[in-house]
């Protein structure tokens, strides 16, 4: 038996982080969870922040919890983060400043005042990205607009997982994934679009050469291998953007896998050899962000699972403790189709009263209004759902392969009764797993980078055959299809 590899994968979503141990004994992986902790966004004087040192700590925790269970096995780490948000850096490599959350309200006007500079239509023709509030470009643009003095003295700008890695190694790198997700890169040039910067008013100076995942960053800092124990691993850029990384793990073998990242957000689409970036794309606010192996996530953001998060938060803060499961045995027990709801509509997108905000909505479109919590999470389900099929049917105009199957993976793809709403709507075959699909892509860069795998696809068969995928028919199709035009409407009205 071939000699097992260790790999470590640093995995942070919106909400929580954990660092992996994958275990590959040259025919499967194993997954074992070193540590797992809480990220919790800071409200400041200021703004809403994220407590990046804390989380930096936390990743110190699970490489010394890796180091004693594995010693010095592990062979390198990669990390993954949410997309967009950023640290700005002076000329010594001092951070200036806690980086903001991307739902903060500082954004709040800058489409407008981007569009007044350069048209909406002319910055998706240079990024491919579908414009969103959060998106870097705006998130900068409100620092020039307020004439921020750290524009002034920085010289560098790192993404999450840049940032992570630079603290671990003390080198700097502008990985490419995490790079496509700012609405700066050209996906076409495959490098910054530096007339866009400019004509933004941004600095030049902080947009530097970009790095593809699969490479070694460095080693760790000699302080932290002490620290850790773990004396010869490396720092490895992996698919820095979560959805990129769980894209890499889809256990598909065809040649245009469609996929649907289920997380916070819900990240739908194809994964292509090429962008897309057509009138019709553009229309229909498709996005062209960059995978592992200079792949392309055409994709559409859809509000994900935010909307049953930020609801059970509510019900907690006023004495309900539901858990998940508890939800959605609650939502299956409910009436179907009594009220729907847009999930993309703008007052979701800000944390607070989640179940109030639905019944307002469905009072001013004339709904029923949901009462209980089943009546809130069936809503959100049928429409998250409903959300899906209206992407899905737009797929097939974007690829010679109309997709015959979608692959869920994330955290998602546990909830049983969200995967079986997806299959009625979208009448499709839906395959839900692996779990841990982000984790698991960050491995398989890193596999990669170790030379034990030379492509994605021989990674996704080594997933296929490591974890459990189950496997959605879709069920009463009827019914469904008949709610697709009054969704629709809904959505229109509002």
């Amino acid at each position: 038996m071939p000699e097992k590899k260790i790999y470590l994968a640093v995995d942070l979503g919106g909400g929580s982080g954990r660092v992996l141990a994958g275990i590959f004994d040259g025919q499967r992986i194993e997954l074992h969870e070193m540590n797992r902790f809480e990220n919790r966004p800071l409200d400041l004087p200021d703004g809403r922040h994220w407590n990046v040192t804390g989380i930096y700590l936390d990743i110190l925790d699970g490489l010394k919890s890796a180091a004693k269970k594995y010693g010095s096995s592990p062979i390198s780490v990669g990390i993954d983060t949410w997309g967009v948000d950023y640290a700005l850096l002076d000329r010594d490599g001092h951070v200036l400043g806690l980086p903001f959350q991307y739902r903060d309200n500082r954004t709040e006007g800058m489409m407008d005042k981007a569009f007044s500079m350069v048209s909406k239509k002319e910055i998706y023709e240079a990024t491919g990205i579908q414009l969103m509030f959060f998106n870097s470009i705006f998130q900068l643009l409100s620092e020039v607009d307020r004439a921020s003095p750290v524009l002034d003295v920085a010289e560098d700008i790192l993404f999450t997982p840049d940032l992570l890695g630079y603290w671990l190694t003390g080198k700097k790198t502008q990985e490419r994934s995490i790079v496509s997700t700012t609405q700066l890169y050209n996906p076409n040039t495959k490098n910054w679009d530096y007339s866009l910067i400019e004509r933004l008013g941004l600095p030049k100076r902080l947009f530097n050469k970009i790095s593809n995942p699969g490479v070694t960053l460095g080693d760790l800092r000699a302080s932290l291998k002490e620290q850790t124990g773990l004396k010869k691993l490396k720092v490895i850029t992996v698919g820095g953007h979560d959805t990129a990384s769980a894209v890499a793990a889809v256990p598909s073998q065809k040649k245009v896998p469609a996929y649907l990242s289920s997380g916070t957000w819900s990240l739908m689409g194809l994964e292509l050899s090429k962008p897309i970036i057509t009138e019709q794309s553009y229309q229909d606010a498709f996005t062209n962000e960059v995978g592992v192996n200079g792949t392309i996530r055409f994709l559409k953001n859809i509000c994900g699972l935010w909307l049953i998060q930020e609801s059970r938060r509510y019900w907690l803060d006023n004495g309900h403790d539901y858990s998940y499961a508890d939800m959605a045995g609650l939502a299956s027990k409910v009436k179907p189709f009594r009220s729907l709801i847009d999930p993309d509509d703008p007052r979701f997108a800000e944390a607070g009263r989640t179940p109030e905000k639905i019944q307002d909505y469905c009072r001013e479109t004339k709904q029923q209004v949901p009462e209980t919590p089943g009546e809130t999470i069936r809503c959100i389900y049928e429409s998250l759902a409903l959300r899906y099929a209206e992407v899905w049917v737009k797929l097939p105009n974007y690829t010679d392969e109309a997709p015959d199957c979608l692959h869920i993976v994330g955290g998602g793809c546990q909830d049983k009764l969200l995967n079986q709403f997806t299959a009625n709507a979208l009448g499709t075959t839906v395959f839900a797993g692996p779990v841990e699909a982000t984790g698991l892509g960050n491995i398989l860069a890193q596999m990669m980078a170790d030379g034990v795998i030379s492509t994605l696809a021989e990674g996704r068969a080594i997933v296929a055959d490591s974890f459990p995928i189950e496997i959605y028919q879709p069920q009463d199709t009827t019914a469904w299809d008949a709610v697709k035009e009054r969704f629709a409407e809904i959505c229109t009205v509002n």
